[in-house]
């Protein structure tokens, strides 16, 4: 039996424009957090208390700009099966942060954000194992 590996239709029509979604928003996520320490902090949902904190911005926003650009090339070659591998593995990072917002008493919107994230990327996760699955014959 012969097995023919297809390369995976991406686009509006499969699930990668939503894996691009939270990609570009890392990104900008992290980069906000470069431009504006003090606001990226606040939306993250754990506001600088001192500029002694501000390393602590600083490893996040390399986080974030990180996990964005070891996705994006993935997507953009159509690498369907490793960029749902990635994803999956990458969505430790929201669940994290909002279990790190909630224990340090932070803003209920904040909690609401990353946990809304967190169900985001798990649907989408198992959206893009389906789609893998289905170009494989």
């Amino acid at each position: 039996m012969k097995t023919k590996v297809e390369t995976a239709h991406w686009g509006f029509r499969s699930v990668s424009w939503m894996a691009l979604l939270i990609v570009v928003g890392i990104i900008f996520i992290g980069v906000r957090f470069i431009l504006v320490p003090r606001a990226g902090a606040a939306g993250f949902g754990i506001p600088l208390s001192s500029n002694a904190d501000l390393a602590f911005g600083r490893i996040k926003e390399i986080r974030d700009i990180f996990s964005g650009l070891a996705l994006l090339p993935l997507l953009f070659f159509k690498m369907g099966k490793a960029t749902a591998y990635v994803y999956t593995a990458a969505i430790i990072v929201p669940a994290t942060d909002c279990l790190l917002v909630y224990l340090n008493h932070g803003p209920a919107l904040s909690q609401l954000v990353h946990g809304i994230t967190t169900f985001y990327m798990v649907t989408t996760s198992f959206l893009l194992f389906r789609d893998t699955q289905k170009t494989t014959t």
